[in-house]
């Protein structure tokens, strides 16, 4: 027998819409513990909801062989009653109770576990410690950034009312070829002072650069780690700086947003001033990714702290050696098992979790091979994991893009498992096209190949889509440093200059860092030109780093994630600046989206042309054995009862001007210049017969015109 759920409704309660409630909540006994009426909850749904009356809690753990409930009042650190779970109300590992009478904003809530204490077999777990809900939708401790705690951390979590409204937002839903992604920091991108937003660093603040987004012509942005993380985890001072985990790749709760990117506290309603930056940028058009790390946590290794998997089941969510220790294919000092049925259930929660209620649009995931992983280290030939996401009907509309390398060395660019539903940060794009455009010798085949969509590495068809181009991201130097800097300057990390890449493959032009010689700085200008062109005129999807489209530096840091001051965060001041860069930036942007033949294969090819054709200084001379600094690769294609469309990009990353004999159109065609890097502001038009002159280290790109 059961009672409806609108029978018991308190209409004074707002239904939660995250999660799908049992039609009836049956009448089984009813137990007092501490003065609260309970029962048993309902065992299918993950951490604490909210229900007509109360609120259920969920969560489970293999190996304890107890679970309490911890309540608090808001920011309190001691408990104000201790529930214990009685054993009846466990079923197989899942421990699941409703607490009636409970008002949703008037506690916090962690829990206590007992089990078995053998480091040696990886079990942990300690009766006196406080432990964060694994599901947390909220997170509290963190909503003041750069707040240092004192002593051992205690996390708590906070039950989340969904009321947000999404009005009739429809997703943009754009497709993989007519991406152009924009990587950014939420914090870093609105905290300067020239930002010139009301909501600085915060959710808040970015939506105020919306329209800014809009005119750069961005349709994607990609969001560093979102989730709570502690940013505080390796607080140090040097030289006066207060140094802290800027960037974010340490996950303290996988279901909850961070709350000290928002402008205001929202207690019980985290989550809705992301909510509303996604809905807006959703409602312009462009689709927002998230950095999400699966990889590793905040927890780190046996000296590092103790807060919420280690206590639950630290044997199952984390790669232990034979002895106990923890694998460190992150970097970071554990990894995640995510090939464990309960860990990779976790993982799939948490991103339909992400898709439904926050409407995410798509995912990166950094060091995605630790996802490729068995439980011992050993890479799968096809991970459990990887196959789920990539067929999930939730997921089935979402973009998931893999950082297909790890900290222990697997390297799988090109060899990502992907049933054909995964795209890779392309490093060897990064790589070979930074070589090439600065002048090194015997690279021009391998950038002609890069340009082209890396059918060398990917196929020609199988995985069209699976490159994501890009030459800057946060790890690294930005584009402006790229030609500014010979040698990374890191020396303000305070690791003696030891941290962050030493193969950067960088130019300064002749001056280390800033300089006031005019030659240096327009031979500058120009390499940062060359570099955008050529990434807007390559087949596959380009990625660029928030800033390079006004020169923003980091003063030659590239690692900077400790960083929260100007060397990370926008100097809005060099946007009035470098107009010119930007203008550019803008151009690129627009003639990519205008020339369909540059984003994928839409034909065979045209004119007689094939698909993609790579030219040397004499056409049809693709080889590059006479010359070796020059790359011209042309695409051709013709969409059903539309005009074909010829697009060459001729590339000069030699120091000296060169003569250019073009591929020969029909005779009722010719060549137009669209862009030149030579110059700053661009005039497209520009005819020319099969004769060009490319000047010394510049970009042209030439469109077959009729009439």
């Amino acid at each position: 027998m059961g009672v409806s759920r609108t029978e018991r409704m308190n209409p004074k309660e707002e239904s939660v819409k995250a999660v799908s409630l049992p039609r009836t909540i049956h009448l089984v006994p009813m137990n007092q513990i501490e003065g609260y009426d309970v029962r048993p909850g309902f065992y299918e749904i993950n951490g604490a909801t909210a229900i007509p009356g109360g609120v259920n809690f969920t969560v489970h753990s293999h190996g304890a062989t107890s679970i309490e409930l911890l309540l608090f009042h808001r920011e309190e650190q001691q408990p104000y009653v201790v529930l214990p779970i009685p054993q009846h109300y466990r079923i197989g590992n899942v421990y699941s109770m409703i607490v009636f009478k409970l008002n949703i904003e008037e506690f916090e809530y962690a829990y206590r576990v007992d089990g078995p204490y053998e480091p040696d077999k990886g079990l942990i777990f300690d009766k006196n410690r406080s432990l964060l809900d694994p599901y947390a939708r909220a997170v509290t401790g963190q909503s003041r950034w750069g707040v240092c705690a004192s002593g051992e951390k205690h996390y708590k979590a906070r039950v989340v009312k969904d009321d947000f409204d999404w009005e009739d937002m429809k997703p943009p839903l754009l497709p993989m070829e007519d991406l152009i992604i924009y990587e950014l920091h939420v914090r870093g991108f609105t905290m300067h002072g020239s930002s010139g937003v009301q909501n600085p660093g915060t959710f808040a603040g970015l939506k105020e650069k919306i329209p800014y987004l809009v005119e750069l012509g961005v349709n994607v942005v990609e969001l560093m780690p979102i989730f709570e993380f502690d940013e505080m985890e390796d607080c140090r001072e040097v030289d006066g700086e207060k140094l802290c985990n800027y960037w974010g790749y340490n996950t303290v709760s996988f279901f909850a947003p961070n709350t000290s990117y928002t402008a205001s506290t929202e207690y019980n309603r985290e989550g809705n001033e992301l909510k509303s930056l996604i809905r807006e940028l959703n409602q312009n058009g462009i689709e927002v990714y998230l950095d999400v790390v699966f990889n590793h946590t905040a927890e780190g290794n046996e000296h590092g702290p103790f807060f919420s998997f280690k206590g639950f089941d630290n044997n199952i969510y984390y790669m232990l050696t034979p002895d106990g220790k923890y694998y460190n294919f992150s970097g970071c000092g554990n990894a995640l098992n995510c090939n464990h049925p309960i860990v990779r259930q976790m993982i799939l929660d948490c991103l339909r979790y992400w898709v439904t209620t926050y409407r995410v649009d798509g995912f990166r995931f950094d060091l995605a091979s630790i996802l490729s992983r068995s439980e011992d280290g050993t890479p799968l030939k096809n991970p459990p994991l990887l196959e789920a996401l990539a067929f999930d009907p939730i997921l089935g509309d979402v973009k998931l893009i893999a950082e297909a390398w790890d900290a222990g060395g697997l390297y799988q660019v090109g060899s990502f498992p992907s049933w054909n539903r995964w795209a890779e940060w392309n490093g060897r794009y990064r790589d070979d096209l930074r070589r090439y455009l600065k002048g090194d010798s015997g690279l021009a085949l391998a950038a002609a190949q890069r340009i082209s969509g890396s059918q060398d590495i990917y196929g020609v068809l199988l995985r069209e889509n699976a490159s994501v181009n890009f030459i800057t991201c946060h790890d690294g130097f930005t584009l402006h440093d790229l030609y500014s800097y010979n040698h990374k300057h890191n020396e303000k990390n305070g690791w003696n200059n030891t941290d962050g890449a030493d193969d950067n493959n960088s130019w300064n032009c002749g001056v280390e860092g800033e300089t006031s010689d005019k030659e240096v700085l327009e031979l500058r200008y120009r390499l940062m030109r060359n570099a955008f062109a050529v990434l807007m005129c390559s087949r596959g999807i380009p990625m660029f780093l928030a800033g390079d489209e006004f020169c923003n530096t980091q003063f030659g840091n590239n690692n900077a994630y400790c960083q929260d001051n100007l060397i990370s965060w926008l100097d809005w001041r060099e946007l009035p600046k470098n107009q010119g860069m930007f203008r550019f930036f803008q151009y690129m942007i627009r003639f990519r989206k205008s020339h369909r033949v540059l984003r994928t294969n839409i034909s065979s090819g045209a004119l007689g042309f094939p698909d993609v054709s790579f030219h040397g200084v004499e056409p049809w001379k693709g080889t590059f054995e006479e010359y070796d600094h020059y790359v011209g690769v042309m695409f051709a294609g013709q969409e059903a009862g539309q005009r074909p469309e010829v697009v060459y990009l001729a590339s000069n990353a030699y120091w000296e001007e060169l003569k250019v004999s073009l591929p020969s159109l029909p005779r009722e065609m010719h060549w137009e210049v669209q862009a030149d890097t030579w110059e700053e502001e661009q005039k497209p038009g520009r005819i020319v017969r099969n004769c060009l002159s490319v000047r010394p280290r510049s970009v042209m790109v030439l469109v077959g015109k009729t009439g």
